[in-house]
């Protein structure tokens, strides 16, 4: 006759397991340190190295005014379209500019050039952070075929965590309903292992980063 039921059996097993206490075999895995190794190049450097891997174009001015003054010689070389833009901030610099733009709601589906700010730049990734709380929120970042992105300096970070550290301390309880993630043009490689940009987003992203921090020596 059985002394016991398999049931009991395995009870006993963890019972006699937990009063007998011995060594993890394994070790104990440190889950705080990062699994990256450190920068070693400037932010910015790193940004715009790992963006180019990606197919995006960068471009570093000192100021705004060296960028509005580029951005005119790139619409006249380039034979761009007149841009969306939405964003107050971004209006002003074009106006300041005289560079003309479009914003009105009804056009939007005839846009093909579109310009935005940003919320962080994460240099290890060569990647842009935008936000629904960034004007105008969710359609100007996947719609038109060219994106403009403009950054500054300042909102340059060294990984994700710490672009998601800072988005919880700037929104706090007001926390944006939506986060993307920007990596390079849109591409896709779904049909024959082709890679084609632009499959469900901008064919050409560009990130134009513009220096407002003091320099330390000054």
């Amino acid at each position: 006759m059985e002394e016991s039921t398999s049931k009991e059996k395995v009870l006993k097993k963890i019972r006699d397991g937990m009063i007998e206490k011995s060594d993890p075999p394994y070790p104990i895995i440190d889950m705080e340190s990062s699994v990256y190794l450190p920068l070693t190049e400037p932010l910015d450097v790193t940004f715009a190295e790992e963006l180019i891997k990606v197919s995006g174009k960068f471009g570093y001015f000192e100021s705004e005014d060296e960028f509005i003054s580029f951005l005119q010689s790139c619409i006249l070389e380039k034979d761009w379209p007149v841009m969306f833009c939405y964003d107050e901030k971004l209006q002003m610099l074009l106006k300041q500019g005289g560079i003309p733009f479009e914003s009105d709601p009804e056009k939007f589906t005839d846009i093909k050039l579109g310009i935005t700010r940003c919320e962080y730049l994460i240099a290890r990734l060569g990647t842009v952070m935008v936000s629904s709380h960034v004007s105008p929120g969710r359609r100007m970042t996947v719609f038109p075929e060219i994106h403009i992105v403009v950054g500054y300096s300042s909102q340059l970070v060294p990984d994700l965590k710490d672009a998601l550290k800072n988005m919880r301390r700037k929104y706090e309880n007001n926390f944006p309903s939506l986060i993307s993630l920007i990596t390079g043009p849109s591409r896709t490689a779904d049909i024959e292992k082709t890679l084609v940009l632009g499959a469900h987003g901008p064919k050409e992203l560009y990130v134009f980063l513009i220096e407002d921090k003091i320099p330390e020596n000054e």
